[in-house]
């Protein structure tokens, strides 16, 4: 397990690099530069903001500083909040996309899963086409649609919650219901498949036939193999809601990585830009070799040489 370990982490830092290269690539592609939202800066302030940034350098220079500057931890500052790091940016942002996303991942597991199973158990009854109606229409819907459904009704029509903002409970529940609709349609097809194949394997009939309750072959042959796939999805989705949503925070104005990364890109602020990309591909990572490590602790079929 060790060794698989490391050689994940030494894969991460070719990924990162990567993504950090194509970044940097794609932002001096597009036209236009981090001072063209002030059109009234002459072009002697323009070109000494250029100097004072580095940005006046060969692209591989700028991009070797970068890297340099990257690995010793500092990732530049953000020419939108010149006062400000993009480190301190980000993890001012952070813990307000980390609380949504997790509230909408507990919402996706509490409302996808258990449905999944019952839908599973319960196979061509109500329950089963409730499940498969909640996952087909929700799987189908983006996020942003639902957040605009969930203003009309719950704030537009009956006043129940504010349509922006961040810091109190009700401000909370509709972003992450919108956020965690999606993740829960997936879940609850997913464990249903999943629950449906399992059921059908050799080693559950052997199981009932031993003469096991209904109750032990569910919770220690069905449930536990059935968990793994589930476990696949859970993990980069919890990864994508932790690190920010860009629509949903821009719609609902919640103050998070996602929506400082939408400003970054519309004002063409390239250190947060490259900061919010390296952040979510790290996260990503790392929570995808967590989930990996996972599968060998639930099924012990699974091995790492």
């Amino acid at each position: 397990m060790g060794k698989y370990v490391i050689r994940r982490l030494l894969w991460m830092v070719l990924v990162l690099f990567v993504v950090a290269f194509v970044t940097f690539c794609l932002m001096h592609l597009v036209p236009g530069g981090p001072w063209d939202r002030d059109k009234a800066l002459p072009q002697t302030v323009v070109d000494n903001l250029n100097r004072k940034y580095g940005l006046d350098q060969p692209f591989l220079i700028q991009f070797k500083n970068y890297i340099f500057n990257a690995v010793r931890g500092d990732l530049g500052v953000s020419y939108i909040y010149q006062d400000r790091s993009v480190t301190s940016i980000i993890m001012g942002g952070f813990p307000v996309s980390a609380t949504l996303g997790l509230v909408a991942f507990l919402i996706a597991i509490l409302v996808g899963v258990p449905l999944g199973i019952a839908a599973a158990i319960k196979q061509n009854s109500f329950v089963d086409y409730f499940a498969v109606i909640f996952a087909t229409i929700f799987a189908s819907m983006p996020n942003f649609v639902l957040g605009i459904l969930l203003m009309i009704i719950f704030s537009v029509t009956l006043h129940w919650f504010p349509t922006s903002g961040w810091g109190s409970i009700r401000q909370i529940i509709m972003p992450a219901f919108a956020l965690a609709a999606l993740p829960a349609a997936y879940m609850a097809r997913i464990s249903r498949a999943s629950m449906l194949d399992v059921t059908r394997q050799d080693y559950i009939r052997t199981a009932r036939a031993k003469g096991l309750t209904e109750r032990v072959v569910l919770v220690r042959h069905i449930l536990r193999n059935a968990m793994i796939p589930v476990i696949t999805i859970a993990g980069p989705e919890l990864a994508g809601l932790v690190t920010g949503s860009f629509i949903v925070e821009s719609l609902f104005s919640v103050p998070g990585i996602g929506r400082l990364f939408v400003q970054s890109v519309s004002q063409r602020d390239y250190g947060l830009i490259m900061g919010t990309v390296l952040f979510y591909a790290f996260a990503i990572a790392i929570i995808n070799l967590v989930v990996d490590i996972l599968y060998g602790m639930i099924d012990p079929r699974i091995r790492y040489d």
